[in-house]
């Protein structure tokens, strides 16, 4: 149901732009037109209308009980920062992976114009028949949907001058590169170490895939081929680790590390409250192959058992029968604002060297916070010696190289 409301739709999708605007994830005037054009409300018809233009996503397909939904919109500044790493114009193919409640396809709809061609594939019959009804019902009937294994892609049109990826792959499949033309753009929020980043990806003439750009994001899972890649571990009462195959972790080195003397680092650098420390943890997986997320529960945290920067998503570093993680601390406040010190607490005969170099990437990052890696993606079974340097993460199909 779409509940009444005093303000116009027009005026409250106005006011979602200014807010994704005011947030710094609004660089594109064509983006920021389409947002203000496309109705988002009557792609979600069993929100309400304020909800539908509050910076929220909206679970339209649930998943398991208990579990993270099957399918949803997607937060509307995740939605324009992708979109502005996407660059789409008018006139390009654009392949859509994970069709939603088709609002994302009508924008690219709006972006690539009556000389271009949007087509959006989701792997659930009934996401794709919402999609196919909201897309019908708002006038961007031009958009192919099609109902399939989004790793898969959609040979029928490509080659694709961009691919979009709205779901959240731990690996990149064969056929997106193979679909993907010279000189094309895949956005895509892959998940490595720990972390998911909205990477946007360039083929190279060689046919590698370089990106410069990479963006804090989280994402649904992805369900297909080769798609289940990161390991879990618990390595005390509510902490886990989270890590790559390719990792040499072992949950029977780290038993008990926790209980082991904590040793803390502090960097001297510090953050004010909100501000953004996410671009330490790519460059941590461009220096520290044990690279991994920690994450500690409530209960683990009120017992003193440890004390993580964020307590379900911190960066860590594990090495044989040894960890540290990103923590902080409060510093007295001066005359304008609160800060906070970062700094690592190691555990284990190499805890306080694995917090030692945690911070040397802090202070790395806090000479210049804005600096991001580069990602370069080859494909699998590429030798070492045709790589760039840096830190190499193999997945099933393709090899990482983080280089900071």
């Amino acid at each position: 149901m779409t509940a009444t409301t005093d303000t116009p739709p027009e005026d409250l999708r106005d006011r979602m732009v200014d807010h994704i605007a005011e947030a710094g994830h609004l660089r594109s005037a064509t983006v920021e037109r389409a947002l203000r054009t496309v109705p988002r409300h009557l792609f979600v018809p069993d929100a309400t209308v304020p909800d539908a233009y509050a910076n929220r996503s909206i679970t339209i397909k649930p998943g398991e009980p208990g579990g993270r939904p099957a399918s949803c919109i997607s937060v509307p500044t995740v939605v324009a920062m992708m979109l502005d790493q996407l660059d789409a114009r008018p006139g390009h193919r654009v392949l859509e992976i994970g069709a939603g409640t088709g609002y994302n396809a009508a924008l690219l709809a709006e972006l690539v114009g009556d000389t271009g061609q949007v087509t959006t594939v989701d792997i659930h019959p009934d996401v794709t028949e919402h999609a196919r009804r909201a897309l019908d019902a708002t006038g961007y009937d031009r958009v192919h949907v099609v109902t399939g294994d989004g790793t898969l892609g959609h040979p029928d049109h490509a080659s694709y001058d961009r691919i979009i990826v709205t779901v959240g792959p731990w690996d990149l499949p064969p056929a997106w590169l193979a679909q993907l033309a010279l000189g094309g753009r895949l956005v895509v929020p892959l998940t490595w170490r720990g972390q998911t980043r909205s990477v946007a990806f360039i083929k190279q003439e060689d046919g590698v895939l370089r990106a410069t750009d990479s963006r804090l994001c989280g994402f649904i899972p992805m369900i297909g081929d080769g798609q289940d890649g990161e390991r879990k571990i618990r390595i005390a009462e509510d902490v886990d680790l989270h890590f790559d195959p390719d990792q040499p972790i072992d949950l029977a080195a780290l038993h008990g590390v926790l209980d082991r003397e904590a040793v803390t680092v502090w960097s001297g650098a510090s953050v004010a409250p909100m501000e953004s420390t996410d671009l330490i943890w790519p460059r941590f997986t461009g220096v520290e192959p044990g690279t991994c997320r920690f994450a500690a529960g409530n209960t683990a945290v009120e017992a003193g058992l440890c004390n993580p920067a964020f307590k379900y998503s911190s960066p860590a570093l594990v090495e044989n029968d040894s960890l540290a993680y990103l923590t902080l601390r409060g510093l007295e406040p001066n005359a304008t604002e609160r800060r906070f010190e970062l700094g690592a607490t190691g555990h284990g005969p190499l805890g306080t060297d694995l917090a030692e170099r945690l911070c040397a990437v802090i202070r790395t990052w806090d000479h210049d916070r804005t600096a991001q890696p580069v990602i370069t993606a080859y494909t699998a079974g590429i030798p070492n010696a045709d790589l760039v340097d840096g830190q190499v993460i193999d997945k099933r199909f393709v090899r990482l190289v983080i280089s900071t």
